[in-house]
């Protein structure tokens, strides 16, 4: 059993926190609202989940599950997440984010944007489309989140590094849906 950090707890996040206990993890969600917007969802999960501020989940883990917008890579905690496993499930959405001309043109991609962000932190890309594992040339943190991704009950797959994934990004908007 491992502690799951959430920094996160929206739709994509608490999603992947259920599968987490279901596969026996511990969970500690976080949000930028506070831990007391968490309570009622905690309470819903069970005693192997708990609510913490983004610097603890991150402190605790021994893997942190991202969830967060792609315009809030900034508030992160980065002093925090030095030397973690972070999961990157995010997206870019430029209607809610923001453009931004590097990744529009595809000159990088979120996760290499974050990976520079956090340059002590081993980044892997995973679940924004539920499949798995873009590769920062960590095949330990590699082989963790795979473990991970298949304990939720997915099928992990490598799609190599970074650099060779700056393909169009996953929008959960129903397609006809206007944003």
């Amino acid at each position: 059993m491992a502690v799951i950090g959430f920094i996160g707890s929206g739709l994509v996040g608490s999603a992947v926190a259920r599968r987490a206990l279901a596969a026996g993890h511990q969970v500690v969600m976080s949000n930028s609202r506070g831990t007391r917007s968490l309570q009622r969802l905690v309470r819903e999960f069970g005693p192997a989940a708990r609510a913490a501020t983004p610097g603890e989940a991150a402190t605790v883990a021994d893997l942190v599950v991202l969830a967060i917008p792609y315009g809030r890579f900034p508030r992160l905690p980065r002093d925090e997440l030095i030397g973690r496993i972070v999961l990157d499930a995010c997206n870019y959405l430029p209607y809610r984010d923001g453009r931004d001309p590097a990744i529009d043109e595809g000159r990088t991609s979120t996760t290499e944007v974050l990976a520079d962000l956090l340059p002590y932190t081993r980044v892997v890309k995973g679940l924004n489309t539920i499949s798995a594992g873009q590769l920062l040339a960590d095949a330990t943190a590699k082989q963790i989140v795979t473990h991970f991704i298949n304990d939720l009950g997915f099928d992990a797959v490598d799609t190599g590094p970074l650099s060779t994934r700056r393909a169009p990004h996953f929008d959960p908007a129903p397609p006809g849906n206007p944003h």
